[in-house]
């Protein structure tokens, strides 16, 4: 039995329309979400004060560190910090914060040891209607909950894009026109690194038009550490492409499906992987949600979702109920439930837990 009710949303998640220049998309963004964006610099601000005996890291320090960090961004991604520097001048917010909460997981060495998402994907071979389906769940601090929006954007340069945030992050976790979907889950490797805050990398690859253009953005030199990037393109092609700061792994499906948590499944990654042991939690998410993918011969949305909703494990279950820990290093739930089909190039979005809350649809055409 599941105690402890999560949050429910009458509601769908917002959507947000925009389009243009990177900096005219980014200050649309702004206007559009001031109160969210405001809302998750007060919360990292909170996050990183309520710590401090832990991190030693004040909040005029987690200032000075973002700042070493989008140098290294400028050079490479220069239309992303406009982005970033957009939706700050937009929300009228002081843009080294909006920075500190792009680069937070950098800035505090990833303390936050969360568990954070479950991500898994089936391709045409293992669906009902042969369609390509990717499924995320997204474990975060519950602050952030209420913060969650759907962006629509139509970039000048790049393709049309359709993806979850909240409030001050840069989209990521999405798909395009281009028929390139994107999930992305924390790892923890040991060579992380002054560089391009993982955020930014992973912002890139929505505005990729091809698989290898996609892997090509999140290798860049010089990242500050990395994702799992779980990538599938339209044609049914999966990979996990696991990254750290200065190394990498790509894992093909080859069987149709993928499933990635938060820990390194390459023996190359697992050899710098930080204190695996405090790891479990992910790794029976990972062996759970691959045996519920294993277990439906052909898949469907609804399939998916109820392996987002599973319990198994609760309150550290696929559906993540972990907000009773009093160390605010250690709370976190699903924040937002999501399925994309890529053949009918959809959304469905559920706003926190999955388990009571019900799945919305958004389309990437208006």
């Amino acid at each position: 039995m599941i105690e402890n009710t999560p949050v429910l949303h009458s509601e769908p998640v917002p959507i947000v329309y925009v389009k243009g220049s990177h900096s005219s998309i980014g200050k649309q963004l702004g206007e559009a979400l001031r109160p969210l964006i405001q809302h998750s610099i007060d919360n990292a601000r909170l996050l990183v004060e309520s710590t401090y005996d832990n991190l030693k890291l004040s909040w005029e320090g987690a200032k000075n560190q973002a700042r070493k960090y989008m140098p290294f961004a400028q050079e490479r991604f220069p239309q992303y910090v406009e982005e970033l520097s957009g939706m700050a001048e937009g929300a009228n917010v002081n843009y080294t914060e909006l920075t500190v909460v792009n680069a937070l997981e950098a800035l505090t060495t990833d303390a936050l040891h969360l568990t954070k998402c479950t991500s898994l994907s089936v391709n045409e071979q293992n669906t009902a209607n042969q369609h390509v389906l990717v499924a995320h769940n997204e474990d975060w601090l519950p602050d952030d909950e209420p913060d969650i929006y759907i962006v629509h954007a139509k970039p000048d340069d790049e393709p049309v894009f359709l993806a979850m945030s909240y409030g001050g992050l840069l989209p990521n976790v999405g798909f395009n026109e281009a028929g390139i979907a994107q999930c992305c889950d924390t790892v923890y490797p040991l060579d992380t690194r002054i560089g391009i805050p993982r955020v930014i990398v992973s912002r890139a690859v929505l505005g990729a038009r091809t698989i290898s253009e996609s892997i090509r953005h999140m290798l860049v030199p010089l990242r500050a550490a990395g994702y799992n990037h779980l990538l599938v393109h339209e044609s049914g092609e999966m990979y996990n492409v696991e990254v750290s700061a200065r190394s990498f792994d790509i894992l093909y499906a080859l069987d149709g499906y993928l499933v990635h948590t938060n820990n390194y499944l390459s023996p190359k990654m697992e050899a710098i992987e930080e204190n695996p042991d405090e790891l479990i939690h992910t790794r029976v998410r990972y062996f759970r949600a691959l045996h519920l993918l294993k277990e439906t011969r052909k898949h469907t949305t609804k399939t998916l979702e109820a392996i987002l909703k599973d319990h198994v494990n609760y309150p550290d279950s696929i559906c993540n109920h972990s907000i009773f820990d009093i160390d605010p290093l250690d709370r976190e739930k699903t924040i937002v439930s999501m399925i994309m089909d890529l053949t009918a190039r959809k959304m469905e979005v559920a706003w926190g837990n999955p388990c009571t809350n019900k799945f919305h649809t958004y389309n990437i055409e208006i």
